[in-house]
C-alpha cells in the first residue's frame, strides 16, 4: 500500500501538524519518509507567524533536526532541499513527487483559514488528484499544536454506482493494520439536490427524474451490501449506511457524528450522475470535514 511517505514543510508549526500522521503511518506500514523544502523566490520573510525557511543551508538544518525529533530512532528519514528558488511551490512539489521520489502518500496540512487553505487545496491537492497518481493524507488546521493520531474508526464513502471501488482496498489495509472500524457510507442526491443536466431534465420530467433516483438508491443498495459482505468476510468489523441528500452535507455530518478519525475518500472522473459525485464533493468536503481526509485518485476506467 503506502512504501514511501513524503512530507512537503514550509518550517511552520502548522505544516508540522503532518509530522504526526506521517510518523505513525511509517512505524505501522514501515514505511521510509522524505522531507521536502522548496526554496521560493522571492519569498516573505515570515510564514503563519513564523520564521520561513528562505536559505538552503537553513532549509536543510532545519529537515534534519525536524527528522531527528519527529520520528523514532530507527525510522527511514531523508531530508531535501530543492534549493533553486520557484516561483510556484505546489507545481515543484507535484514535479518532485511525480518525477523523482514517487511516493505512494503525501501527507500536508491544509493550514490556514479561507483563501490560503483553498490556495493548498487548489494548487497541491487538486493537481495531485488532477494527475491521478500519488494519495493525499489532508490534516485540518485545529492550531499549531500537534494532535494525536489513531485510526479507530475509518469513513469510506462510496459512488453510488460503485462495484469495485478501488479506495476500499485502501480502506481495508488500514483497517487491518490499525484495527480500524470500517463504515461505508453511499450517497444518493434528492430531487433537491440535483445539479446541472440532471437538474434540467428533473425539472421537465419529474416522474422520470423521480424514478431514475429510485433505481439509483436500489442499485447503491446493492452495491453497498456487497462491499459489506466482502469486508466482514474478510475479518473486519464493519457498518454501513444509505444517506439521501447533497453528498458532501451528507459525509460531513455523518464524520461528525461518527467521531470518525479519518475520511477516506476516492476522487474520480466520470460522465452521467458520478460526475454529480466528483465535481464539488472533495473540495467541499475538505473545506467543512472535521476529520483528516485520505483522497486517493482513481484510475479512469
Amino acid at each position: 500500500m503506502f512504501k514511501h511517505i513524503l512530507v512537503p514543510l514550509d518550517g511552520s508549526r502548522l505544516a508540522e501538524t503532518a509530522l504526526v500522521p506521517a510518523a505513525s503511518m511509517s512505524k505501522t506500514l514501515s514505511a521510509p519518509v522524505t522531507l521536502l523544502h522548496i526554496i521560493e523566490k522571492d519569498a516573505p520573510q515570515a510564514i503563519h507567524h513564523d520564521h520561513h525557511l528562505t536559505r538552503a543551508d537553513e532549509a536543510s538544518a532545519y529537515l534534519n533536526e525536524t527528522a531527528s525529533r519527529a520520528f523514532p530512532a530507527g525510522t527511514q528519514v531523508e531530508a531535501h532541499v530543492h534549493a533553486a528558488a520557484v516561483q510556484d511551490v505546489a507545481a515543484s512539489i507535484i514535479q518532485h513527487a511525480s518525477e523523482e521520489y514517487n511516493p505512494d502518500l503525501i501527507v500536508m496540512c491544509a493550514h490556514g483559514q479561507g483563501g490560503f487553505r483553498d490556495f493548498v487545496f487548489g494548487n497541491i491537492a487538486q493537481q495531485v488528484l488532477s494527475g491521478g497518481e500519488t494519495p493525499l493524507l489532508l490534516l485540518q488546521p485545529h492550531g499549531i499544536k500537534p494532535h494525536p493520531f489513531s485510526l479507530r474508526r475509518i469513513l469510506v464513502p462510496l459512488d453510488n454506482e460503485s462495484l469495485h471501488d478501488e479506495s476500499l482496498e485502501y480502506a481495508r489495509e488500514l483497517a487491518r493494520a490499525y484495527t480500524a472500524e470500517l463504515y461505508l457510507l453511499t450517497v444518493v442526491p434528492t430531487y433537491s439536490t440535483l445539479t446541472g443536466q440532471e437538474a434540467a431534465v428533473g425539472n421537465l420530467l419529474p416522474a422520470t427524474a423521480a424514478a431514475y433516483l429510485e433505481i439509483q438508491e436500489e442499485t447503491a443498495r446493492e452495491h453497498l451490501q456487497e462491499h459489506l459482505n466482502e469486508c466482514l468476510a474478510s475479518g473486519l468489523e464493519t457498518s454501513a449506511e444509505i444517506g439521501r441528500g447533497d453528498p458532501a452535507d451528507v459525509i460531513v455530518s455523518t464524520a461528525a457524528r461518527l467521531h470518525a478519525d479519518l475520511i477516506l475518500l476516492g476522487t474520480h472522473r466520470k460522465a452521467g450522475m458520478s460526475a454529480f459525485w466528483a465535481r464539488s464533493v472533495a473540495p467541499n468536503v475538505v473545506k467543512r470535514a472535521p476529520s483528516p481526509l485520505l483522497l486517493i485518485p482513481l484510475r479512469k476506467k
